[in-house]
């Protein structure tokens, strides 16, 4: 059969494709409005759950609707892609922490260049076809799409967690303008479990499957621009400066993580023999040649102090 006429052959060329690339999983969801999302959102964007990322009250109608981001749009590919590395933070590490996520050079580029790849293939094979490429950089709502096609289902920690692969992964979604043969949803398997509840340091998973933004770790270190981080997170970062792991680290099915193999992604240097005196004493110089590709530039030299600073006088205080 003919790729270019039966869809069939298309989705499964676009899978192989995908898989060739490296990418651990790609499924496929009929292009439609999130109906069952909107309702869901707008609840929590007026509990004010996103904190002060303020752009998250943006676009709401394309967040829900696919062919107003992209118009013309009958299919959305998701696509995961592992990062989880090599060596991870021993138990009870007492120095500064980074997300594993943020080791090596960032995942919008990497990913990226593998999805135009991909889309460019679909093009020589279909011929005129429309798509567009995303890498958690548009009003996208990935994980209702990541769960819509199979890839994992909604943990209870807010991450999309596969079976017998975990959640150490990047999501990215492909759109085009031409139908596939489509997947749906998997169980949920969280069960009973809540380990990544009971283990959140600022209860920001205090309601299952939906993370408070405003009490995230991540959010703190990240998203925050302010100049101080709030006393609510005073002796609660554990020794986090820049995103967290801990929701992660702690499920069940994280223990299926294998290592990735994308050398772009291996970090410069070993985060986990960094001390406190290493952070302490970076410069803006430095900064800039050890993280001129990395995911650390979000929070610029002065957000990366700020943090450090904070975890520093909270670990300081806690020895006094």
């Amino acid at each position: 059969m003919n790729p270019k006429t039966n869809k069939k052959e298309l989705t499964q060329f676009i899978r192989n494709n995908a898989l060739a690339a490296g990418f651990l999983y790609c499924g496929f969801s009929k292009a439609e409005f999130l109906s069952s999302e909107s309702s869901r959102l707008e609840r929590w964007l007026k509990d004010q759950k996103h904190g002060e990322m303020s752009y998250m009250e943006n676009h709401f109608d394309k967040r829900l609707d696919p062919t107003l981001l992209h118009p013309g749009t009958q299919s959305v590919i998701t696509l995961l892609y592992n990062y989880f590395p090599s060596q991870s933070y021993p138990a009870g590490f007492e120095e500064p922490k980074i997300s594993k996520y943020a080791w090596g050079e960032d995942y919008h580029h990497v990913i990226k260049d593998k999805l135009w790849l991909i889309l460019d293939a679909v093009k020589r094979c279909v011929g005129d076809v429309s798509g567009r490429v995303f890498v958690d950089s548009a009003p996208v709502l990935e994980k209702e799409w990541a769960r819509r096609s199979g890839a994992g289902w909604l943990g209870k920690n807010g991450n999309i967690i596969r079976p017998k692969v975990g959640s150490f992964f990047f999501l990215a979604e492909l759109f085009l303008d031409v139908p596939l043969e489509y997947d749906g949803p998997i169980k949920d398997f969280c069960g009973s479990c809540t380990r990544c509840i009971d283990a959140c340091p600022t209860d920001a998973l205090k309601v299952p499957y939906q993370v408070d933004a405003a009490k995230c770790i991540s959010y703190a270190t990240i998203e925050l621009k302010n100049e101080l981080i709030p006393s609510s997170f005073e002796e609660k970062m554990e020794n986090w400066i820049f995103g967290c792991d801990i929701c992660q680290d702690v499920c069940p099915w994280n223990r299926f993580s294998a290592v990735h193999a994308e050398e772009r992604f291996l970090p410069k240097v070993d985060w986990t023999h960094w001390l406190s005196s290493d952070w302490e004493k970076l410069t803006e110089e430095k900064f800039g040649e050890l993280f001129n590709k990395s995911p650390l530039k979000r929070t610029k030299f002065s957000g990366l102090k700020r943090n450090i600073s904070f975890v520093s006088y909270q670990k300081n205080q806690g020895s006094n």
